[in-house]
């Protein structure tokens, strides 16, 4: 009976386990490497404090800057080819180029790396959009917020194990670590991962417009804004996170530990409730849940600018996990519910562009905020940015229900 079962399981739910573990590699590798950004900068070189911000942003927002690029392009090719192509060459891409990051010298040679990085990179958005393709639609939220503890899961993970390693073997080896975790990623997908792949036809969906089926239009481009300006807020202070915590601490103790730490709280937040804000989507639907993340996700960033101890700074960012959690997740089943089977690959597309898009803005602008003014007016600038994104959902779901 039990060998009968398990010939009975749903490919999606076998594509689900897979496509968990090459998330969790990818949060545990990028978020492994990402913290220490900015101390691996400063061992290249005597920089001021506005320049050490500056090069900081750069190199950590032109990886996203490159990915809005490309996302469109990658997008139609996996309308052709699957997703499963388009998975691989993001985790063989980020083998290669994470594994080079580690032998960089200078800091432009590192912002290169990172660039090229952006080009190839996008393995969580196509792993979304595999399921969001095959996953029964009374499942989807409980599921993509399972998907969703697969990349928090390793972004919980990365930050403490990489402080504990750049603390003893410096701030190279996180990225090789790196490399060595998207190549599990790849053989994991390669081996794990089973599509079955109907490619658009050429001569009609392939030029049509990806919005021509959606119907509630609004709330799909509400969504891709949405997902912009949630990245934008979420990482906005990722390039200076050690550099406040140094600060906090006042150049004392084990700063790198200190940050992994406070990097990953977030990641616990999130894991523990990612799933289960996913099922009450599905219960009372998922506007509400959105609308309930934002409203936390500000009250919890505004006093982050009156915070003077790490300890605190650790709980404010926990609940910042929480909203997290009612963030993403959330915009990625509305998009999918709302959106043509034939077209998922390019909306997602759109959506990854448009997350790249807030990634670029989000970490320049901190670094501008943080080098002219201080490293706390960043959390004023992050509530800003999440009450445009209360507004914008606001407004989409009143002009749709105005339209009935």
């Amino acid at each position: 009976m039990t060998g009968k079962t398990k010939k009975q399981k749903p490919q999606w739910q076998k594509n689900l386990v897979s496509l968990w573990i090459g998330n969790f590699a990818t949060g545990s590798g990028f978020s492994m490497s990402m913290p220490f950004l900015p101390l691996f900068i400063s061992t290249m070189g005597h920089y001021p404090k506005w320049e050490l911000t500056l090069y900081a942003g750069l190199a950590y927002a032109v990886t996203f800057l490159s990915q809005a690029i490309v996302s469109p392009m990658w997008g139609r090719l996996a309308d052709r080819t699957g997703r499963k192509p388009m998975l691989l060459r993001a985790s063989l891409g980020m083998t290669v180029t994470a594994t080079l990051t580690g032998f960089s010298t200078t800091v432009w040679m590192l912002i290169a790396l990172r660039l090229i990085q952006g080009m190839f990179s996008g393995y969580i958005n196509n792993a979304y959009a595999l399921i969001a393709s095959e996953v029964p639609s009374d499942e989807s939220g409980k599921t993509m917020g399972q998907l969703t503890t697969g990349a928090v899961g390793g972004q919980l993970i990365g930050p403490i194990f990489g402080g504990v390693i750049a603390g003893v073997w410096g701030y190279r080896v996180p990225f090789f670590i790196f490399g060595f975790l998207m190549f599990v990623a790849t053989v994991v997908t390669y081996f794990g991962v089973k599509e079955n792949f109907q490619p658009v036809e050429t001569n009609t969906k392939e030029h049509q417009s990806a919005f021509a089926g959606i119907q509630n239009v609004a709330i799909v481009w509400a969504m891709i804004i949405s997902s912009m300006l949630i990245q934008a807020a979420t990482n906005s202070i990722n390039p200076i996170l050690s550099l406040f915590v140094r600060e906090l601490m006042h150049n004392q103790g084990n700063i790198a530990f200190v940050s992994g730490v406070i990097a990953a709280l977030p990641g616990i937040a999130t894991l523990l409730t990612a799933s289960r804000l996913g099922a009450l989507g599905d219960h009372i639907g998922p506007e509400k849940v959105l609308v309930s993340g934002l409203v936390l996700s500000a009250a919890v960033f505004f006093p982050m600018f009156f915070t003077t101890s790490v300890v605190v700074l650790g709980i404010l960012r926990f609940f910042v996990g929480i909203a997290d959690a009612a963030l993403l997740p959330i915009t990625q089943t509305v998009t999918m519910l709302n959106t043509p089977a034939d077209a998922i690959s390019r909306i997602f597309s759109y959506n990854q562009s448009a997350q790249a898009v807030g990634s670029v803005i989000g970490p320049m602008l901190a670094s501008a905020v943080a080098g002219i003014l201080d490293y706390r007016y960043v959390f004023l600038m992050t509530t800003m940015l999440v009450l445009i994104n209360l507004g914008v959902v606001g407004i989409a779901y009143r002009s749709e229900k105005n339209k009935v």
